[in-house]
């Protein structure tokens, strides 16, 4: 990519990073903005956008150029997910949903993983990560769904839930154990067709999320080729980890994206609305939690570009990416949430896309780790984990 911009140091962007997060911001703006707020109120999936998506090439950047992706780094995907998010929330959520095609890519024979992996770089299909269980989600060695070993694969019983784009996907990415006594040992991922007859389906009724819907998942006695297990670097509960490393980086981007489409309408707000002869934004009640918010978008979004960084350059990133993951939610939450303040009576009408905003926002306080998983990881790379357990 060609670019004319002035050559730039190590904490800026690329002339190539900044000529796509341009790119990136005007189509995002021009085709999704709009209709943020009818498509979030809806539970119809967003199909006709995830195709417009995938002819973008916005889906599955980080894969190969000749399965639909780009070979893009995670910084350009980082920005994919923070710019679409400013415009549509939800629409962020398919740009990072689809990189779980990588997974299947790198886990499975490419006669198998191949067809699936164009269908969602081309946005005619999703895929979905079946990770949580009823009975809790952070313990993620304690998995209770069971792949018994038969002849020619597994038979999967047991369910997950909270599984995002659940009512939707056709895969999903399905965390088992051969045996939960052997904790992260016996773990194994699956790539389960969920059109099976054997796979049960129910959708959560939430207020955020809506068109790409929650899903309860059951499993009984579904049968898995074994050329449908993940293997390789695919593998395992570690190779599920190392996924979380990338994903809370960029889910980071994402509601900050949300949050700077909220500052941006009550800048814009402040700017026109008048009260006691004055625009309120000569106010210093109003000027100066928009400054401190702003503060601290910026200072959050560094740091998920700072995890994503570093993981370009192939060195560890847990702590970062907990950083993201447990604080930036948080926020996202208080920055939009003060908007709505700010615009008085008018930022609590669902007319506006504000309450939708804080709706979709607030879900990722807990999605992909809660917040006192986070401080684990955190604690235990900063105390020891000798100490902290």
């Amino acid at each position: 990519m060609q670019s004319n911009l002035p050559d730039t140091g190590p904490f800026v962007f690329s002339p190539q990073h900044q000529t796509f997060e341009e790119t990136v911001a005007k189509l995002a703006q021009r085709e999704f903005q709009d209709g943020y707020l009818r498509r979030a109120t809806s539970e119809e999936m967003c199909w006709t956008e995830l195709k417009a998506l995938g002819r973008h090439g916005l889906l599955g950047l980080t894969l190969p150029a000749q399965l639909g992706g780009q070979d893009a780094d995670p910084v350009t995907l980082g920005i994919a997910c923070e710019q679409v998010a400013k415009a549509d929330f939800n629409l962020s959520y398919l740009v990072f949903g689809s990189e779980l095609a990588a997974a299947v890519h790198a886990g499975l024979a490419s006669e198998v993983a191949d067809p699936i992996v164009r269908a969602v770089t081309a946005g005619e299909q999703v895929l979905a990560l079946a990770l949580t269980e009823p009975r809790g989600g952070s313990d993620a060695s304690g998995t209770t769904v069971r792949a018994r070993p038969v002849e020619g694969g597994y038979h999967l019983t047991g369910e997950k839930t909270s599984v995002t784009l659940g009512m939707h996907a056709s895969h999903a990415i399905v965390v088992a154990t051969l045996d939960p006594a052997l904790r992260s040992g016996g773990t194994r991922r699956l790539l389960v067709a969920l059109d099976d007859p054997s796979v049960g389906r129910q959708r959560f009724a939430d207020p955020g999320f809506r068109p790409l819907s929650r899903a309860a998942v059951n499993f009984e006695d579904t049968f898995v080729p074994s050329e449908y297990e993940l293997t390789g670097d695919g593998s395992g509960l570690g190779a599920q980890l190392a996924d979380f490393d990338l994903t809370r980086a960029l889910l980071g981007l994402m509601v900050i994206g949300a949050a700077r489409r909220a500052m941006e309408t009550t800048v814009d707000w402040a700017r026109q609305r008048e009260a006691f002869g004055k625009v309120i934004a000569g106010y210093q009640g109003v000027s100066f939690p928009l400054a401190e918010h702003d503060t601290y978008l910026e200072a959050a979004r560094w740091l998920c570009y700072r995890a994503l960084g570093l993981r370009a350059a192939g060195l560890p990133h847990s702590r970062e990416a907990a950083m993201c993951k447990w604080w930036i939610p948080r926020v996202a939450c208080q920055a939009i949430n003060d908007c709505i303040v700010l615009h008085g009576h008018v930022g609590w009408s669902t007319e506006m896309p504000l309450q939708q905003l804080l709706a979709d926002v607030s879900g990722l306080q807990i999605g992909d780790g809660t917040p006192q998983i986070q401080k684990l990881v955190i604690a235990r790379d900063l105390i020891g984990r000798d100490y902290v357990g």
